[in-house]
């Protein structure tokens, strides 16, 4: 049903930018939350952004606050993650997930396949 493909990203030296797209297809958006993970190597999965679809209100992760942006565009139904100021360790996959309040549980529904973002000196 909700399918999600990232893309965007690639090799950047310390302190470039990025900007990660999120392309999503399915049902209504209107109710979803849709957010951004990372996991690093060796470490446990990370949350780093969330945007609810309809109002457009975010939260973010410590690590990344105020350099960190996402971001969503309803005519194309995309969700974006600009990411400025990136350091060695913003290096991860980075996951797109949407989280449906109507379906069981707590957690995001819905994942992508991930888009490897690696940042070196």
């Amino acid at each position: 049903q909700v399918q999600l493909v990232e893309s965007g990203g690639g090799l950047v030296q310390a302190g470039g930018s990025l900007r990660l797209s999120c392309a999503a297809s399915g049902r209504t958006f209107s109710r979803y939350t849709m957010g951004w993970f990372r996991q690093a190597p060796g470490k446990e999965r990370e949350f780093v952004a969330a945007i609810r679809w309809s109002v457009g209100d975010t939260s973010y992760a410590d690590s990344v606050k105020g350099r960190f942006t996402i971001s969503r565009d309803n005519a194309k139904i995309m969700v974006y993650l600009q990411m400025n100021s990136l350091k060695p360790e913003d290096t991860a996959v980075y996951y797109c997930a949407v989280k449906d309040p109507v379906v069981a549980g707590n957690g995001y529904n819905y994942w992508g396949q991930g888009t490897q973002v690696t940042v070196s000196l």
